[in-house]
């Protein structure tokens, strides 16, 4: 059976490692190119079959119409958005499919990281302490225990967010346009509109 041909743009060393461990189950052939894909590269996909591309990557109409003509009827999109793709383009000629969703919890987690580094300045403490200064002036934070944090929008990620939040000792409060009553009363924060949230938080 003939093996698939990707031709894969945009990638990066982390996406080789990971595409050529996942691909061991899968036997496609990947060609990876660095740069994004133009209309004055587009060429280079004649005889792959897919095309994987990334946020950065623009699938404008002519680009599109460039890869139909080249028989290539699936594009799949390294994100979960697809805003850099002309949908009216490739409608009925070629398919197109994206990430469904990430690891809420990765970016729930980083999301109170750069909170804790904001208000920890370990950003700055970092870089001095390379210089061998461990002076702590300018570096003192505050306790969030007992503060309260805002979160616009509990999809999941603002859910697993207020999570993590109280389990710092925090008062969460939340504003959304479609309340998850069932899930504030779990997650233990409050639903308030957004000039309170502002107010508060």
């Amino acid at each position: 059976m003939k093996k698939l041909r990707m031709a894969f743009f945009d990638s990066k060393p982390y996406d080789i490692q990971s595409f050529d461990r996942v691909n061991k189950d899968f036997g496609f052939e990947i060609k990876y190119f660095q740069g994004h894909i133009s209309i004055d590269n587009v060429e280079i996909t004649k005889g792959f079959d897919i095309v994987c591309i990334f946020v950065n990557d623009n699938l404008t109409r002519e680009i599109a119409d460039v890869l139909y003509s080249h028989g290539i009827r699936l594009v799949a999109l390294r994100s979960a958005g697809y805003n850099n793709v002309d949908l009216k383009a490739v409608y009925k000629r070629i398919h197109v499919v994206r990430v469904p969703a990430y690891s809420p919890h990765a970016v729930a987690e980083h999301a109170v990281a750069l909170m804790l580094s904001l208000n920890r300045k370990t950003h700055k403490a970092y870089s001095r302490t390379r210089d061998n200064n461990f002076t702590i002036n300018g570096l003192l934070g505050f306790d969030m225990y007992g503060k309260t944090a805002g979160i616009i929008g509990t999809g999941r990620i603002g859910i697993l967010t207020a999570e993590i939040l109280k389990g710092f000792g925090m008062n969460v409060l939340a504003f959304d346009r479609f309340p998850k009553v069932d899930e504030a009363a779990r997650a233990g924060f409050r639903y308030v509109d957004m000039d309170t949230l502002l107010a508060e938080s």
